[in-house]
């Protein structure tokens, strides 16, 4: 590890681990994290360390007696006594990805001082990345109009199945329907709707749809939903898809499934080229406004793979400054509630959709997040209640480019 101060703080730094030590570590946290299928997330509720608050405190100062060296942090509180809070931009090898930084527990000995208490966190896109999206600075996308894909239903799955709902039945979450009022009343959006309810399990919001909202102008997208990972040892991020409401005769470079073509990084950054002489490159077809998020499983898995030609960078690629997205599997509030026996009421994905929501409106996005994530913590170091660990909200991580 290598670090260096900027914008009014000076100084630098090195650490090291052996690397069987750093594999060792790693390990031990993709053993605790929810994992996909049903069974996969039952381990995690049942006995993840994520799910224990007293094993998430000993994972996460393992992770940190691994990972973060001690001379950083003694740093940071020199720095923050004079300066405020600040920023980490983190840029992580593919190996530790999906470590969630935030909690690290960079005290040492028993002390539950995490990374996050000390520090605002956003991980940094791989610095060979090209843009190649028509809004070169600044973040002014000339609209206000905000994307709202909002569980599309995808073709040829039950509710209930694997690309089933992940909010559940449209219209029973009043936290979910606030939250398209919100942006109703604040501006356009986008596929216009006459109520809240109807922005939740459309039918029409294929990716031609998306390509035309997205070329009109817009100034956010959020997409919660399904994505589809590639696996790891391929070495494929590009084949990683996300899943809208588009048909097998689609037009796209992902293989169909069942009566469904999902959209794969692949088309958003090379588009139409590999298909047709007059081919367009995907920035062309589905330019990213300025803020993204993308909540679903692995969103920004792209990060564990050497080449980072996932869904997260390609909307950087074509044009986003900020994509949020998750490092692992996410449990939906309907996991919560059959896993763990919480009633309907409690609706922990809610919270975190509605938390990115107010985020991606605040002039900070970053630090607007871990702040909500710094209360999750604090109720999570209180109670221990499972609706407050980190099996969801710690997957949450800002890219920036």
């Amino acid at each position: 590890m290598t670090w260096t101060w900027a914008r009014g703080a000076q100084g630098f730094g090195t650490g090291y681990t052996p690397g069987p030590d750093v594999d060792e570590a790693v390990r031990a946290l993709a053993a605790e994290l929810p994992g996909g299928g049903t069974e996969g997330m039952r381990r995690a509720f049942e006995s993840s360390a994520l799910a224990s608050s007293e094993e998430e405190r000993r994972l996460s100062r393992m992770l940190a007696e691994v990972l973060w060296p001690p001379g950083l942090t003694d740093q940071i509180r020199q720095v923050s006594a004079r300066l405020g809070r600040p920023l980490m931009r983190l840029q992580p090898s593919p190996r530790v990805a999906q470590v969630p930084w935030e909690l690290l527990a960079v005290d040492g000995g028993d002390s539950d001082v995490r990374l996050m208490d000390l520090v605002d966190i956003a991980t940094t896109a791989p610095a060979s990345l090209r843009r190649a999206g028509a809004t070169p600075t600044g973040e002014d996308p000339g609209s206000d109009a905000v994307v709202l894909v909002l569980d599309p239903r995808v073709p040829g799955f039950r509710a209930d199945s694997p690309l089933g709902s992940v909010l559940g039945q449209p219209g029973s979450d009043p936290a979910l329907l606030s939250l398209v009022q919100r942006r109703l009343d604040a501006g356009t959006v986008v596929p216009s709707v006459a109520s809240p309810a109807e922005a939740f399990r459309r039918t029409d919001l294929d990716r031609d749809r998306l390509g035309e909202a997205l070329r009109k102008g817009a100034r956010r997208l959020m997409y919660v939903g399904h994505v589809s990972g590639a696996p790891v040892e391929g070495g494929q991020s590009e084949d990683v898809t996300l899943h809208l409401c588009c048909g097998p005769q689609t037009t796209g470079l992902a293989e169909p499934v069942r009566t469904h073509r999902p959209l794969s990084a692949k088309d958003l950054l090379l588009g139409t080229l590999p298909l047709r002489a007059d081919g367009v490159p995907g920035a062309q077809l589905w330019p990213a406004p300025p803020r993204v998020a993308l909540i679903a499983c692995e969103s920004g898995g792209d990060l564990r793979f050497a080449e980072s030609f996932g869904l997260a960078t390609a909307m950087i690629h074509n044009g986003a400054h900020l994509v949020t997205a998750t490092r692992w599997v996410l449990p939906t509030s309907f996991a919560f509630h059959r896993l763990a026996g919480l009633p309907e009421s409690v609706r922990p994905l809610t919270e975190a959709v509605v938390a990115v929501d107010a985020a991606h409106e605040d002039r900070d996005p970053v630090r607007h997040l871990g702040a909500w994530q710094r209360q999750q913590l604090d109720r999570w170091r209180t109670d221990g209640r499972i609706e407050h660990s980190p099996l969801l909200w710690a997957a949450l991580t800002c890219i920036v480019r």
